[in-house]
C-alpha cells in the first residue's frame, strides 16, 4: 500500500490491469440460502445519491426479495460507522451494522481494532492489490477526485482553484460536505487544500490545510454547515467542496434548478479511494457476504459507475469490453484526472490524524 495508487487507478492508463481474468462466478447456492435464512442486511452511511447507491440497493432487493435491507443513518461519516460497530458489539438488533463503506484510512484502523472479519469475493483477483488487504479484511470499492460544486445563480465568477476561494466575493459561500472531525470526504477536502499550497501529502498538507481553512474562516468565506445539494440550492452553501461523483450526481438531481457547475481545481487535485468491510460482529454475516458479492459483480460495479464513481474493477471490465460506451461517455473528461494524486495509505493516515486532532484548535469552526 506504500506505492502511489496512480499506477493502477489513473483514468489515463485505464486499460492497464494486473489481472487478465474476466470470469465472474455467481455466489454459491449455499451462501444465498444462508443469507435468505438470516432475512436481513443492515447497512449504514449509504445515501441513495452517493455513487448510485439507490439503484445498487434496489437491484439487490430485486435479486433477493427474501432479504430486507435495513438502512441506518445515510448521512453518517466514516468515523460514525466505526463507532456504530463499537457501540453494538453485543447487539444483534437492527442498530448493528453488518457492513461498512469507509475512507481508505479507516479500513486498516478497523482491522487493527478487531472490528472487521475477512471475506474475499469471487472477483477478488480483479481488485488491484494496492487497494485491498491481503487477508481480505477490507477492499477498495470506488474512487473519484475532489471538486467544487457551484451554484451559478448565486456565484457569478466560478472559482477555478483553491486560492480563488479566499477572494472577498466568496464571503459566506464555501462549505465542506461533512464534518472534518469525522467525515472522510471533509478530511480529504482539507488535505487537498493543503496540497494546493505546495505542501507534501500527509501531515504537512494536513497542517497546511488546517491553516488554509483557518484563514478562510477568518476571512468570513467559510460556512460551518455540512454542504449538500439541498443547502446549495437553498443558498446556504453556494460552493461545496465534495467528491466529483457526488457533485455530478447533485447536478443531475437539481436538473438546472439552480444551474450548477462542477469544477476540478487546477492545483491540489486529490483522488480518494473508499473501502468495504464486513463487521466482525455482523448479526447477518451471510447476507453481508452476499451483499459484497453483489457490489463486486459486473452489475454492482456498473451501478457505481452510473453514479459517476470509478469502481475497483473498472480497468479489468473496460479491458474485457464489459463497460457500455454510453457510461464511458458520461464520465468527466480524462484530462480532469491527469493531475490527480492518489495518496498512499500512510499519507492518508497522517493527514487524518492531523486534521481530526487539530480542526477545533486551529480552525475553530463547529461544522454541523
Amino acid at each position: 500500500m506504500t506505492t502511489n495508487l496512480r499506477k493502477f487507478l489513473s483514468l489515463t492508463t485505464a486499460l492497464v490491469m494486473t489481472s487478465s481474468a474476466v470470469a465472474y462466478a455467481e455466489p454459491s447456492a449455499e451462501l444465498i440460502e444462508a443469507a435468505k435464512k438470516e432475512g436481513m442486511l443492515t447497512t449504514i452511511a449509504l445515501p441513495h445519491d452517493w455513487c448510485g447507491y439507490g439503484e445498487v440497493i434496489a437491484a439487490f432487493k430485486a435479486k433477493y426479495p427474501e432479504i430486507t435491507v435495513n438502512e441506518l443513518n445515510p448521512d453518517a461519516g466514516s468515523a460514525d460507522e466505526v463507532e456504530a460497530i463499537k457501540a453494538n458489539k453485543d447487539n444483534k438488533g437492527p442498530q448493528a451494522p453488518d457492513v461498512v463503506d469507509v475512507g481508505l484510512a479507516f479500513g486498516p484502523q478497523m482491522k487493527a481494532e478487531g472490528l472487521l472479519q475477512p471475506y474475499k469475493v469471487s472477483t477478488w483477483d480483479e481488485i488491484p492489490d494496492n487497494i485491498k488487504d491481503a487477508e481480505g479484511y477490507w477492499y477498495g470499492d470506488y474512487y473519484g477526485v475532489m471538486s467544487f460544486l457551484v451554484n451559478k445563480d448565486l456565484v457569478e465568477n466560478t472559482p477555478k482553484d483553491w486560492a480563488d476561494l479566499m477572494k472577498p466575493e466568496y464571503a459566506g459561500q464555501v462549505a465542506l460536505a461533512g464534518d472534518p472531525r469525522a467525515s472522510n470526504q471533509a478530511i480529504l477536502g482539507v488535505l487537498a487544500a493543503g496540497m494546493a499550497t505546495g505542501a507534501a501529502a500527509g501531515k504537512d498538507a494536513g497542517d497546511a490545510g488546517l491553516n488554509y481553512f483557518a484563514e478562510l474562516n477568518k476571512a468570513g468565506n467559510f460556512v460551518p454547515v455540512i454542504g449538500k445539494s439541498g443547502t446549495l440550492a437553498q443558498g446556504a452553501t453556494p460552493i461545496v467542496v465534495m467528491w466529483d461523483y457526488n457533485a455530478l450526481a447533485a447536478r443531475d438531481t437539481l436538473a438546472g434548478n439552480p444551474p450548477v457547475e462542477v469544477v476540478v481545481p487546477d492545483k491540489g487535485v486529490l483522488a480518494g479511494v473508499y473501502v468495504q468491510g464486513i463487521s466482525a460482529y455482523a448479526p447477518h454475516p451471510n447476507a453481508a457476504k452476499l451483499w459484497m458479492e453483489h457490489l463486486y459483480s459486473d452489475e454492482g460495479q456498473l451501478g457505481w459507475l452510473k453514479g459517476y464513481c470509478h469502481p475497483a474493477r473498472f480497468n479489468a471490465m473496460v479491458k474485457a469490453g464489459k463497460v457500455p460506451q454510453d457510461l464511458l461517455d458520461a464520465l468527466p473528461p480524462a484530462e480532469s484526472y491527469e493531475k490527480a494524486y492518489f495518496p498512499t495509505l500512510e499519507e492518508v493516515d497522517a493527514n487524518k490524524a492531523a486534521v481530526t486532532a487539530g480542526w477545533d484548535s486551529v480552525v475553530g469552526a463547529n461544522v454541523q
